[in-house]
């Protein structure tokens, strides 16, 4: 690559240009820009060709087989469902009887407070995440992408 833009210009804005990402006004500042700065037309002039090389570089594309992580056997699937259903049940009735022996036993409070703070803070971080996710799953372009 090039050498850096005497002006301090930042060369993301011309990467943004090239893909037709930048507002109207970033556009027109990097027009403007690229008339009167020759490093940062070189830059782009470079930047230009490796996209052309990238998008007209061919690639085999795998068949679908090969992206899927499903089990491909009957007795993997069998193995695998039984094997989260089991996880499931181990889970639930593991965490039924630690709640059970922690709300019985005789504890000191303070300790209590603190395991019960911990975890509540641990699950709303996880709600948090997951309500985002969620939120953010309705509007991502990629997400019907198989390949």
């Amino acid at each position: 690559m090039s050498e850096a833009c005497p002006h301090s210009f930042d060369d993301q804005l011309l990467s943004g240009h090239l893909d037709h990402e930048l507002t109207q006004a970033e556009e027109q500042q990097v027009r403007i820009h690229l008339e009167d700065c020759e490093t940062c037309r070189a830059l782009f002039g470079q930047l230009e060709q490796m996209r052309k090389a990238s998008m007209s570089t061919p690639f085999a594309t795998p068949d679908d087989e090969q992206w899927s992580e499903k089990p491909r056997t009957p007795s993997s699937r069998f193995f695998r469902g039984t094997g989260w259903i089991l996880l499931l049940a181990w889970f639930i009735v593991s965490l039924g009887i630690a709640g059970w022996t922690f709300a019985t036993e005789p504890g000191h409070p303070l300790i209590k407070l603190l395991v019960v703070s911990g975890l509540a803070g641990v699950g709303l971080l996880f709600v948090s995440v997951l309500l985002d996710r969620l939120r953010s799953a309705k509007t991502d372009r990629y997400r019907r992408v198989q390949k």
